[in-house]
């Protein structure tokens, strides 16, 4: 069913016993993050928090199991969506009569403007005060509070046409917030084109409504593609739009709260940051324009919708699983027609790895996707792209490794570049722009054979133990994997900022160097064993270009340590990792049982905290 506002979805909710309503206070600075945090990492209900301080209640980890995704995007499940695309998208060219039933099946879910007021606009405050929201602050050194899951309304000047954007904004007091648009976003274009007409930049932000409308702002769509009609087309029904109060842009109509005001081009950005990001790093203190609120207007029963980002898996890692789904049969069309599959980890946060599968049929078919990938869209953003084919589940990480190690010979099917980056990236020397590497793990055609090298087999037992010792005896932590020729160990560079350098020079010995396919190095303070953090803090800490180095023609040595403790230093400042402060963690244990979610759950962050450094939002090196 299509939801008009969140009252309704909330309803539904509660009627799939998919909502846990939250009586006791719960604060919007921190407590509201450290409640969620540990119910979305344990597969857990929406929260519904009714008592924060405001006449708002806050609504939060919706999209955050499949059946709950499934609810908000009007299906039964998220896979129905996909199957509706490819039925509209994979006519044959002659067939005219389906192309006919098809666009007339688009005419119905073209979305309209409607006369007069809109639920949105049943209260109207032409005296517009944010502090009457239950804005959260997620983490201890965030620069202040963020409204998380607003859904900005921007025009292009020139074309009239309109974008749905979702960029974070952080109040900077009761009439005002910075607007993060990012530069790759449609956002910040449609700034720069104001910019140039010298007029102020109308601006809507809706929040709520159909929470389909949510993930549509977040859905990578080309510029000129109407986010409504994406909505529509999913919830089977058109998406009506009510005019604003105060600017000409049209918003839509069932929406639980709406920000109306402008950006003025002329007027100098102001500090926006720092904020606990979905890469789990803070995202570090930048320049950004200031938004102005003109009106706020709601409906009469309005929900305000929140989410929290973090350390992943949050609540954002189930909407990039249903983007992979809906938007796999348009990549396939538009850019490559043997992709069979397309996967980003959680791990990756979106941008930092993708898995692709296709069906090869022909010699450099691998590289000829990663290439196609590295300009395409969002997917230019890319850091790690890896390719495979055959009878592989990519999504099974034990297989997907094996497949990888049997079908790739590193001389030969690595492949280095730079190039774009995603704005959040801090690893690179340089902003929004640094390495990148593509691996052709895909079975290779004769023609592809020619001059490959085939990896030495070492006697992995005589060695182990004796590289287990030396290890040890340096570091503080080391996981041997024989079974894949994987090593992943700790270096304190607290102690010794040339550890990382005598540790390559260790594994670079001639007995040793062909041991292992893939020497894995992170700070001491990560658990090793901890797959998933080691995959997310390389993936995250990692330059290719400057981080990845050969020992041997098998052998690869990946430094995904902080860069900031080398010898040299790093040009850029380096973020910490997100986490709670052991106040908060202490306020919530002991409201826990009060909560009545249910057994107790311990913190994430009482583990994560351990990587945390000097307890800041960004590392500060001391001099010695």
């Amino acid at each position: 069913m299509a939801y008009h506002g969140l009252a309704e979805f909330i309803a539904d909710l509660e009627k799939n016993q998919e909502l846990h309503r939250i009586k006791t206070f719960v604060n919007p600075i921190l407590e509201i993050t450290e409640v969620t945090d540990r119910v979305n990492k344990n597969n857990g209900k929406a929260l519904l928090f009714e008592n924060n301080g405001t006449s708002f209640p806050v609504l939060i980890n919706i999209f955050g199991s499949d059946k709950r995704l499934a609810m908000a995007l009007s299906r039964n499940q998220t896979d129905s969506v996909a199957d509706d695309i490819n039925s509209l998208l994979d006519i044959p060219q002659g067939n005219i009569f389906k192309k006919i039933i098809s666009a007339i099946r688009i005419s119905g879910i073209i979305p309209s403007r409607i006369r007069g007021k809109g639920i949105c606009q049943q209260v109207i405050n032409m005296d517009p005060d944010l502090e009457r929201l239950p804005v959260l602050k997620c983490w201890p050194y965030d620069g202040g509070r963020f409204i998380t899951l607003p859904m900005v309304h921007t025009m292009n000047p020139e074309t009239g046409k309109m974008n749905v954007g979702m960029y974070r904004m952080q109040i900077l007091d009761n009439k005002s917030t910075a607007m993060h648009w990012q530069i790759h976003k449609t956002g910040a274009r449609h700034f720069e084109a104001w910019k140039k007409s010298g007029r102020k930049m109308p601006v809507s932000v809706a929040l709520g409504g159909d929470p389909v409308y949510t993930y549509a702002a977040t859905a990578p769509l080309p510029e000129n593609i109407d986010e409504y009609l994406l909505a529509g087309f999913i919830r089977k029904k058109k998406v009506k739009r009510v005019k604003c109060i105060t600017n000409n842009l049209w918003v839509p109509t069932d929406a639980d709260i709406v920000l109306e005001g402008y950006v003025d081009p002329r007027e100098e950005p102001v500090i926006e940051g720092p904020f606990g990001d979905h890469t789990g790093f803070y995202s570090l203190s930048d320049k950004y324009p200031v938004f102005h609120v003109t009106c706020i207007t709601h409906s009469k029963n309005a929900v305000y919708p929140a989410t929290i980002v973090g350390i992943p898996p949050c609540e954002d890692a189930w909407l990039i699983k249903a983007t992979e789904k809906i938007f796999l049969q348009p990549i396939r069309i538009t850019l490559q027609p043997e992709i069979n599959d397309l996967h980003m980890p959680d791990a990756g946060v979106a941008h930092n790895l993708v898995i692709v599968k296709i069906n090869k049929t022909f010699p450099g078919q691998g590289r000829k996707v990663i290439n196609s990938f590295y300009g395409a869209g969002q997917l230019m953003l890319s850091k790690y792209i890896v390719v495979v084919s055959g009878d592989i589940d990519i999504r099974n990480y034990s297989e997907l490794t094996q497949h990888i190690l049997k079908n790739t010979d590193f001389r030969n099917d690595l492949f280095f570049t730079s190039g774009p980056l995603d704005v959040l990236d801090h690893s690179s020397d340089t902003f929004a722009y640094g390495g990148k590497l593509g691996i052709d793990a895909t079975e290779k055609l004769t023609e592809e054979l020619y001059r490959r090298v085939k990896p030495v087999i070492s006697s992995i037992e005589k060695l182990t133990s004796r590289v287990r010792g030396m290890i040890i005896k340096d570091n503080s932590n080391i996981n041997i994997m024989n079974n894949i020729g994987i090593v992943v160990t700790g270096v304190n560079q607290h102690k010794d900022p040339m550890a990382c350098v005598k540790l390559k020079g260790y594994f670079s010995q001639n007995e040793i160097k062909d041991l292992f396919r893939f020497i894995l190095v992170v700070d001491h303070t990560v658990d090793v064993n901890d797959l998933f953090i080691v995959a997310w803090q390389i993936l995250g800490n990692s330059d290719p270009q400057r981080d990845i180095e050969y020992l041997s023609d098998n052998s690869l040595f990946i430094d995904g340590t902080m860069k900031c403790f080398r010898k040299e230093g790093f040009p850029r400042r380096w973020p910490n990792i997100v986490s709670s402060d052991i106040e908060t963690l202490e306020m919530i244990d002991k409201k826990w049982e009060s909560l009545g979610i249910g057994r107790f759950i311990s913190s994430p962050s009482g583990k994560n905290s351990s990587m945390s450094n000097d307890g800041k939002d960004e590392v500060v090196i001391k001099k010695v």
